[in-house]
């Protein structure tokens, strides 16, 4: 994927980085990423379906009951919708502010940064420490994790799955702005001391310089759909994961009372004590999960 696509799609929300943690014994494990809502006293059937944010086309086609699903919904509900003049990099690029990159970065690893926007429309120099982290983040699990191409231009899992919308003339609804989101991803770090975002970008600028894929077992397990739901446990992130769940549910709530509705989130909003599942289940919807025959 080239520097431009994955800039523009680069704040739809970094929550995967909240999803490994260890297993508890007394939590559901289920082989899907897809589930059913009913409800006793409605007619209307909608999906919840966990997105991990560096995946695409290909696996979403794979997947026959989620396009099944999908097609047979009248709204997609999606974190964020990808607004003209409204996106990530038309954000960064109307600052006034520059970083200066020399306190959080080696020489080095600035000439990698300055090499790798050699050709972006974006200046890298208006971007937050935090904002090049998960910039690079996301970059080490497209080109390193899942292989692909510096020329691979494919949507997001996210926006594919919106494109598939549109296709069908299904409805979108965003949850929140990609304004909302990078104010969120800033303050979620914003006590870090320059030191430790320097740490972290070394960090993972040298894993993206060797294509050391010993840190892609979270890419490998949501690939084979191998997910415990740690319904049991806590949320380990307020600000990212519960605050954002709980303004979510009183949105998607009212939408599940008029619509057929496919709800594609990162998966990580799924999951825990404060995750969507749970809280679905708490207001007396059934949630059923439906495990795909790749």
């Amino acid at each position: 994927m080239t520097t431009r696509k994955i800039i523009v799609v680069l704040f739809i929300v970094l929550a995967s980085t909240y999803l490994i943690g260890q297993n508890g014994s007394d939590n559901q494990r289920v082989k899907t990423v897809l589930f059913k809502i009913t409800g006793q006293n409605s007619n209307k059937t909608s999906f919840l379906f966990g997105t991990h944010h560096a995946f695409g086309k290909s696996f979403f086609d794979s997947l026959a009951n989620a396009n099944e699903a999908l097609e047979s919904c009248d709204l997609l509900i999606k974190e964020n919708l990808d607004i003209p003049g409204r996106t990530a990099q038309d954000i960064i690029n109307q600052r006034t502010t520059k970083t200066n990159w020399s306190k959080y970065l080696s020489k080095n690893d600035l000439g990698f940064i300055k090499n790798l926007f050699a050709t972006s429309p974006t200046d890298y120099n208006k971007m937050s420490p935090t904002e090049m982290y998960v910039f690079l983040n996301r970059h080490f699990k497209q080109q390193v994790c899942l292989n692909k191409g510096v020329s691979d231009t494919s949507l997001s899992l996210d926006d594919y799955i919106g494109s598939r919308a549109t296709e069908q003339h299904i409805e979108l609804y965003g949850l929140e702005t990609i304004e909302e989101q990078i104010v969120l991803i800033n303050k979620d770090v914003e006590e870090m001391p320059p030191r430790n975002h320097k740490r972290r970008l070394a960090n993972i600028i040298d894993k993206i310089s060797t294509g050391n894929s010993n840190y892609c077992e979270e890419i490998d397990w949501y690939s084979n759909m191998e997910i415990d739901l740690k319904n049991n446990e806590p949320c380990r992130n307020s600000l990212m994961l519960t605050d954002r769940n709980n303004r979510w549910m009183s949105v998607i709530r009212e939408k599940l009372e008029s619509n057929n509705c496919f709800i594609a989130v990162g998966l990580s909003h799924l999951m825990y004590e404060c995750g969507l599942i749970n809280q679905l289940e708490k207001l007396g919807y059934t949630i059923t999960p439906i495990e795909e025959v790749k």
